[in-house]
């Protein structure tokens, strides 16, 4: 290699690392990187004094550093004011009116919940990487920033520049960096916003890289750029290599402002990276001057923060739920508490390890965090608030429901006891949900009275329920026991896959079961293993719990199918189209549930994913389609309204 095919090489490596991660689009295999990095490399070991400054070589330095030096921002790196619900934004708004004599154009943007940052740019060249510090003096961490491929180590602008951000770590990346920490003994971080300034400290920039940050810049300091609008000088930074927000809008009234401010929220678990509000700043760069700066903040800009879903609790008790599965399963229950308009008093622990391992008591004080919908979680215990009260929590050693001996697998700890009322309840519970069998008005509630009444006691007993017996029971009359029974009734003939789907065999799913029945019909219980995996998907875990299960519950299933009779639905011949053997991915609010359209491209022959990637033929979008969208277009994804998606059927 001679310099001329050194530069041309660093330039080619430059290019695959911006496609991988900027654009989100690769252009080039791992192995090609790698091996083509290896090969500049060794030129450099060769060749120092010919190294450049920005080769991919310099971004992960081996040397570790003894401690942080602190570094002066050339202008000072401002705090924001803090706004929290409406009345707040009008009293803001009113303040900016008073100055400008009218509300300007606003630009709205999400505000991530990470760490702040300032880019020093000299000469088009990484200078320094300072965090916010006290806004005007913060520790450089320049040798850890290097680590970032989200950061350009040099731009295509000369003159000095402060480009500001955040630097965040993707909610995905965020667990999988806590699994890492408690594998290795350490502590789980609280929040991915700990774990972004926390990686930023270390003393080792190789471990800073292990954690995936990312950078996302959100303004300027000091800079000499001529643009008059602030959104047009962010516009020119992403030109310059730097990340873009997933979203950002113009606007110019209060009713703009909070529609944005909830379609944020309504995208916080579609959004990947963690968000805690949205930032409101004068667009208009003169305007926003004359407006000015109190000691603390500019006056120009707030973040409107979203509704807190992380709150301080304490622990009353340790529910223990067995599953279908026999898996015993610890759930926190906390003092009540209102998370982002939602009164919580449970929250998940998953297993007795993750008690362990956070020496979790009774009566500790927790932080618990919610996302979406989903069972609140315990993201730290606060030791320090201890007075000595608390009550060490104990593995189980018998069924909380049958009180038969646990087998203790280490991380999970199971009930065998296959006629034990908590495993029979949920299995006949799931058995009878949508997706599976869909008979409607078996709420758990319901199941376990024809439990306890002894009229259900396994799922065969459900086609020979005594109506009279169903009668007695509380709340039943005439219609709603006939409306039951025609629901059971109607769920015979159902396809084969939801059939043994409805099963509950661990590790068996929708798609494994449509592939297993598509293969052997109705034969579905004499299956060998080997035979199992050589279908594509399925795995020897898989296998091996199929197997087990079908050798335990043969009689059963056969008593099952003879009363079920499930069909075998016959591929019709299906006439070429444009989604046939397509994969497709569906987001946004349409005309129809996503659930019929799914149905309907699947009798097109299409393939129905829940993620995006590469290898995603089309996405499918409808109203209020949000980062799945985005992402498409980003790796060039063929995207369809619905509406050209009906017209090209």
């Amino acid at each position: 290699m001679n310099q001329t095919l050194y530069i041309d090489n660093i330039n080619i490596l430059k290019s695959w690392a911006k496609a991988y991660y900027v654009d989100d689009n690769p252009i080039a295999t791992d192995e090609e990187y790698d091996k083509l990095y290896h090969q500049v490399l060794d030129y450099e070991k060769q060749n120092p004094n010919d190294i450049i400054f920005d080769s991919p070589t310099q971004r992960i330095g081996g040397d570790i550093i003894d401690r942080f030096t602190k570094a002066s921002h050339i202008k000072p790196m401002w705090s924001m004011e803090d706004i929290f619900d409406n009345d707040e934004l009008q009293e803001w708004l009113k303040r900016v009116q008073k100055t400008t004599k009218t509300i300007p154009n606003l630009f709205c943007e999400p505000k991530f919940d990470g760490a702040s940052m300032n880019l020093l740019y000299q000469n088009g060249k990484l200078i320094k990487a300072i965090t916010r510090g006290n806004g005007k003096i913060g520790e450089d961490v320049t040798h850890n920033i290097k680590t970032m491929h989200s950061i350009p180590l040099s731009i295509d602008y000369l003159d000095t520049i402060e480009i500001r951000g955040e630097v965040v770590i993707r909610k995905d990346d965020f667990v999988g960096v806590n699994l890492d920490r408690v594998k290795s003994g350490k502590e789980a971080f609280a929040n991915p916003r700990n774990a972004s300034a926390g990686s930023l400290r270390q003393l080792d920039p190789k471990e800073t890289a292990k954690r995936k940050l990312i950078f996302y810049p959100w303004g300027i300091g000091e800079n000499s750029l001529k643009e008059k609008n602030l959104s047009d000088k962010m516009r020119f930074i992403s030109s310059l290599g730097f990340l873009s927000p997933p979203t950002t809008k113009k606007c110019q009234n209060i009713d703009e402002i909070e529609e944005y401010y909830h379609y944020l929220i309504s995208q916080r678990d579609e959004i990947p990276m963690m968000m805690d509000g949205m930032v409101i700043k004068i667009d208009n760069i003169e305007l926003s001057e004359k407006f000015g700066y109190t000691t603390k903040y500019p006056k120009w800009m707030v973040a409107y923060k979203f509704p807190a879903v992380e709150k301080v609790t304490k622990i009353r008790d340790i529910a223990l739920q067995v599953g279908r599965t026999g898996v015993i399963t610890p759930v926190a229950e906390v003092e009540a508490v209102d998370i982002d308009g939602a009164v919580v008093n449970r929250a998940t622990l998953h297993n007795f390890e993750e008690i362990e391992r956070s020496d979790l008591r009774i009566g500790d004080s927790v932080i618990i965090i919610r996302s979406g919908d989903v069972i609140p979680k315990i993201t730290k215990v606060l030791k320090d608030r201890r007075d000595g009260s608390e009550i060490k929590i104990t593995k189980p050693t018998k069924c909380p429901n049958c009180n038969e001996e646990l087998l203790d697998e280490g991380t999970l700890i199971k009930c065998q006891n296959l006629n034990c009322s908590a495993r029979v309840i949920s299995n006949i519970k799931y058995f009878a949900s949508k997706g599976c069998m869909s008979i409607d008005g078996l709420g758990e509630s319901i199941v376990k009275s024809l439990y306890d009444k002894k009229i259900v006691l396994e799922i065969a007993d459900l086609y020979r329920i005594d109506r009279d017996r169903v009668l007695e029971l509380d709340g039943f009359q005439d219609r709603r026991v006939d409306k039951l029974l025609t629901s059971i009734e109607n769920s015979k003939d159902v396809e084969c896959w939801r059939f043994l789907k409805s099963l509950a065999i661990a590790h068996i799913g929708e798609v494994a079961s449509k592939k297993i029945c598509d293969i052997f019909g109705l034969n579905i219980i004499d299956i060998t293993k080997e035979s199992l995996i050589l279908i594509d998907g399925i795995g020897e875990e898989m296998a091996e719990s199929y197997i087990e299960f079908m050798r335990v519950h043969r009689d059963k299933v056969l008593e099952l199918i003879e009363i079920i009779n499930p069909a075998i639905i016959e591929k019709k011949q299906i006439k070429t189209n444009l989604f046939i053997d397509k994969k497709i991915v569906l987001t946004g609010s349409m005309s129809q549930s996503r659930t019929e359209i799914k149905k309907l491209l699947e009798s097109l022959g299409a393939i129905i994913s829940s993620s995006i990637s590469a290898k995603t033929d089309y996405l499918i979008y409808g109203e209020k389609a949000g980062s799945k969208l985005q992402k498409a277009k980003s790796l060039g994804v063929e995207c369809l309204s619905e509406g050209e998606m009906r017209g090209k059927i």
